[in-house]
């Protein structure tokens, strides 16, 4: 049996090959710390009986990502808790109550076991916040060298409530933009975490399940137009996206985004736009504009919505355009992503 508190213990090929070291890794880490009736049947698939998920909704919501965030262990969480609730904020977008999650681990030789444990329970712990099961996986070990520590991959399935129907392609003239907080916090706790440069600032990852505040925002309003969190390419990424798609210009203003001091500080040092930055627990939406006061009042009551803030708006043209207007008086466009400032944030 592993022994989970011995540091000496590392990830061999062994762990991969299918046999009794395979076999012990299974169930005697993963599946006692994800710990569920689904998955304790060790099964090549997770059977669900659909009673269940028609509970929900009319709609099933299915989505995938992987993540091979460095360092594994940032300000504010790790990668398997990013796993968790990445995946789970991609089934909230659309409306969906996360349900399930897979969990694909691709292993590094020389990996501690230890460790790896460490990141399972921060992934259960996850699970278990969002109120989500971890219900089947897979594990694969690689020759030293040939990764990079640990990846993760998670698949999710969620079930959309009824009456929701939100999509890049809803936006309309007169829709307000809105956001649930501070940008850019995941990306800057991640470049500190590097130790890369000489900064010191108190920054944790904002990486953080939304599906309670999106249930709550779609209470108030059902209507949502669009909705996406904010993670790679950031908070300009998303805008740019509901412009293309929509076939609108979007006008933000910079004064109203929310923007912590200290991560300000950070990209006006290294020269990095916060705009861009990757969040983990931040939505952006475009709503009809009758509804943004009464939902922004309704997301403040919340804890992941405190500083939500309406800041900017949609307009008929130009088509396909994201404007800024600065604080300076002026405005600029605000261009989708060119390269990546930061490689490997989640």
């Amino acid at each position: 049996m592993l022994n989970r508190t011995t540091n000496d213990e590392r990830i061999t090929l062994a762990h991969g090959s299918g046999g009794k070291a395979m076999r012990d890794l299974i169930q005697n880490l993963l599946v006692p710390t994800f710990n569920n009736p689904i998955l304790d049947n060790l099964e090549d698939q997770a059977t669900i009986p659909l009673g269940q998920l028609l509970q929900h909704g009319d709609r099933l919501a299915f989505t995938t990502d992987s993540y091979v965030v460095d360092p594994l262990f940032f300000p504010g969480g790790n990668i398997g808790e990013l796993a968790v609730n990445g995946t789970v904020n991609d089934l909230a977008v659309s409306g969906a109550r996360p349900l399930f999650l897979s969990c694909g681990l691709v292993i590094e030789e020389g990996f501690p076991l230890d460790t790896l444990a460490l990141i399972a329970s921060a992934m259960k712990q996850a699970a278990d916040r969002a109120e989500v099961s971890i219900v089947t996986g897979d594990t694969k070990v690689v020759e030293k060298g040939s990764a990079d520590k640990l990846f993760i991959n998670t698949a999710g399935i969620g079930v959309i409530r009824e009456g929701v129907a939100m999509a890049a392609t809803r936006a309309q003239a007169g829709d307000a933009i809105i956001t649930n907080g501070f940008i850019g916090d995941h990306g800057v706790a991640i470049l500190l975490a590097r130790n890369e440069l000489a900064l010191e600032a108190d920054v944790q990852s904002d990486t953080q399940p939304v599906h309670d505040l999106v249930s709550h925002m779609l209470d108030v309003c059902s209507n949502i137009h669009c909705l996406r969190d904010a993670t790679r390419g950031g908070l300009a990424t998303v805008l740019n996206e509901f412009a293309s798609a929509s076939k609108v210009s979007i006008q933000i203003n910079e004064a109203h985004v929310p923007i912590r001091e200290t991560v300000r500080g950070a990209c006006e040092i290294l020269g990095l736009d916060p705009l861009y930055l990757a969040n983990e627990g931040k939505i952006v939406a475009a709503v009809p504009y009758e509804n943004a006061h009464e939902l922004i009042e309704a997301m403040r009551d919340h804890p992941l919505g405190k500083h939500s803030a309406i800041i900017g708006s949609v307009n008929a043209s130009p088509a396909g355009i994201v404007m800024l207007a600065t604080t300076f008086g002026g405005t600029r466009i605000v261009d989708t992503l060119v390269g990546d400032q930061l490689p490997r944030i989640c």
